[in-house]
């Protein structure tokens, strides 16, 4: 019953929200005859009194502006911009945001030109997206979908004429280059003397990978790959001391010894070959996943707002059956089955079986940790990272039973299971709730809704280990707990940690970096109070553009591929480009071009590329740069650091994950150098 409630009230929150970004601004959409064979598609929007919405153009690091985006055209082209076209938006400087943007409210038409090429075959499907606020709350860009055939058509429309399309026709430079600054109004156009018009987009997106090859290879590009390891290994001992797997170590040994009482050395012999077969199982299912869907795919999924709003919602799930809410096991089918086989069959199959059995068994407890583990390993961009990251977890595993079984003394140095194998289980539960906010905050960035930002965050955390304190202190009581006379040193010891680590998240409230979990929490940036922030103050957001305006400056280019996800990224940023040295150096000395890799943004239209024989659809802006990454540098992982010249040519070799200023600031130098 709790499930079922829980799951409406899931439901019901998604549909108000849904329901009410709809009734707060509504569209109307129209055709209408433009002359010279075009039409612009006519949007109305009705703004809700005491509401406003943004204009289609916004300084990076802004809100959501309203924008169009064409699923599908046939017979017409898109020309020029999505536009206000009865009215100017007002401009009013935004404390949130910190910048001057431009704002609607009551009513404004919009416009998009087509060109008609087709009049016979003329279809456009798309959808409009936009963002209202009020003072107090804002709602979710959520798609207003729109759709024309022939019948639609103003029958004043003519085809457009040879030399109207040759007059007319897109550049694939832009005819604006929007530069970063306090308002949408600061902008670098063609007519700018500056060398902007001659950018050659072929030539920058050229690969380059040999060029790098030459310039020598990062020595810590490899190092996600051992962390991924690192990690699997650690979790692994972790699932050991919970309720699902302890009680299987004795039990399990004995089997093999009371199997084997004539032969302890075939007893040893088959207690390995468990142990493999427990890693074998786990490496399987990580080598499975990735070959499904592929790692640049994985990449995808892990950073989708909605597969990570699902994995919150699963984790959430798991927690709350961990600290007694209600039990989850597999189907008892299932482990029937595994037991059957197990009967009926001998030597290394039966083994093989039984180690499928353990793996059923544990689910309850393993579920989290491996589905966290395995799209924790997905955003590293390495096909192999899965299958690392699920041998570490299943070495870890395996160890107890094969030494158990070469020493079956140890057996009785173990302690018994009992109610401390419960408070194992919500310790571990308090944990997946701190862990499932992360997966929340990758939605959140990943969807640019805003409503888990860095102070939120560390709040629910504070909180969470503040009564993980308490709990193990004995002075919160959940089911399954028994009285707790006298408090053991271990559990005052971890008390200890859980208070330290709480007041050790009380600065970051105002701002303080919090080095070590960088990774996890927010980005600065998302805070809406700080103490002190200095961050680098132009970043461009995109790869023509940044290249244009380095071409103009005569610095060199520091690009960067990111993702709003990317665990590691948030690491490098609060480690190493936080760091004054780095940020004068980059400041001063280069054009930074920061490209997010998981940026959901559509595209005006999708993109049809050719990759080894392959055709791929760039549809986000995230695909386009996801792309230009794989083709123009041969490597799909993240962070990755290149220093470039104008024409897009390597200057250094290119860096990856690695905490070390000294290196970074390395890493830049030598780009500096070989330009000059």
């Amino acid at each position: 019953m709790k499930r079922v409630v829980t799951t409406l009230f899931g439901f019901l929150f998604l549909f108000t929200a849904f329901t009410t970004a709809q009734d707060i601004v509504t569209w109307n959409f129209s055709l209408e005859d433009a002359g010279n064979g075009e039409v612009n598609i006519i949007a109305k929007a009705s703004v809700q009194q005491g509401w406003y919405m943004y204009d289609t153009k916004i300084p990076d690091g802004g809100p959501t502006p309203t924008m169009i985006e064409f699923e599908k055209t046939t017979g017409a082209e898109a020309v020029g911009e999505f536009q206000s076209v009865d009215k100017k938006a007002t401009v009013k400087y935004d404390e949130i945001f910190a910048m001057k943007i431009g704002i609607f409210t009551n009513s404004v038409t919009f416009a998009q030109r087509l060109r008609v090429t087709d009049k016979g075959n003329f279809s456009v499907e798309g959808n409009v997206r936009a963002q209202a606020c009020n003072d107090q709350t804002c709602t979710p860009p959520l798609p207003v979908d729109f759709s024309f055939g022939t019948s639609a058509l103003p029958a004043t429309v003519t085809v457009a004429g040879e030399a109207s399309t040759k007059e007319n026709a897109l550049s694939l430079t832009p005819a604006e280059i929007q530069v970063p600054g306090d308002t949408a109004e600061e902008t670098v156009t063609p007519d700018t003397p500056a060398p902007i018009k001659n950018v050659d987009s072929e030539l920058l997106w050229s690969p380059i990978i040999e060029e790098l090859n030459a310039l020598g290879s990062d020595d810590h590009a490899d190092a996600s790959l051992w962390s991924i390891f690192l990690k699997g290994f650690l979790w692994g001992f972790a699932a050991l001391i919970t309720p699902c797997v302890w009680p299987m170590i004795p039990i399990t040994v004995s089997f093999f010894l009371n199997r084997n009482k004539k032969s302890r050395k075939k007893a040893i012999q088959d207690a390995t070959v468990y142990g493999l077969s427990i890693i074998v199982i786990y490496v399987t299912l990580g080598l499975i996943i990735t070959a499904i869907f592929g790692a640049a795919a994985l990449n995808n999924i892990a950073t989708s707002p909605v597969f990570n709003l699902i994995f919150f919602a699963l984790l959430i799930t798991f927690a709350f059956s961990f600290m007694g809410a209600f039990e989850m096991v597999l189907p008892a089918s299932w482990t029937n089955k595994m037991d059957s086989k197990v009967d009926t069959t001998t030597g290394i199959i039966s083994l093989f079986f039984m180690a499928f059995t353990l793996a059923l068994v544990s689910f309850s407890c393993t579920g989290p940790i491996i589905g966290w583990l395995l799209v924790d390993a997905a955003t590293q961009g390495n096909f192999l990272a899965p299958a690392i990251g699920m041998f570490g977890f299943a070495f870890a595993l395996a160890i107890p039973f094969t030494l158990f079984a070469v020493f079956p003394s140890w057996l009785k140095t173990l302690p018994k299971s009992g109610s401390w194998l419960n408070s194992v289980k919500v310790v571990l539960g308090f944990i997946v709730l701190a862990v499932s906010l992360k997966f929340l905050s990758v939605a959140d960035l990943s969807g640019g809704w805003g409503i888990l930002n860095r102070d939120i965050f560390l709040a629910l955390w504070i909180v969470i280990f503040a009564l993980l304190g308490f709990y193990l202190l004995g002075k919160i009581k959940l089911r399954g707990d028994s009285d707790l006379p006298h408090v053991p040193l271990a559990r005052l010891f971890l008390a200890v940690l859980s208070f330290a680590f709480t007041v050790y998240l009380v600065p970051g409230m105002w701002g303080a970096p919090l080095k070590p979990i960088s990774s996890i929490v927010p980005p600065l940036s998302t805070q809406d109070f700080k103490l002190a922030d200095n961050p680098i103050t132009q970043v461009f957001n995109d790869y023509e553009t940044g290249m244009a305006y380095a071409a103009q400056t005569g610095k060199p280019v520091l690009l960067e591929f990111g993702g709003h996800g990317c665990v590691n990224c948030h690491k490098m940023d609060a480690a190493v480009l936080a760091d004054e040295r780095v940020r004068e150096l980059i400041e001063d000395e280069f054009v930074f071009i920061v490209l997010m890799v998981d940026e959901r943004t559509r595209l005006p239209e999708t993109i049809e590329v050719d990759e080894s024989g392959r055709t791929s659809r760039l549809r986000t802006v995230g695909d386009k740069w996801s792309y230009l990454q794989r083709h123009k540098f041969g490597t799909q992982s993240q962070p990755f650091y290149v220093v470039l010249d104008h024409e897009g040519k390597p200057l250094s070799p290119s860096h990856a994950y690695d905490e070390s200023v000294e290196n970074y600031v390395e890493f830049l130098q030598t780009g500096l150098k070989n330009l000059k």
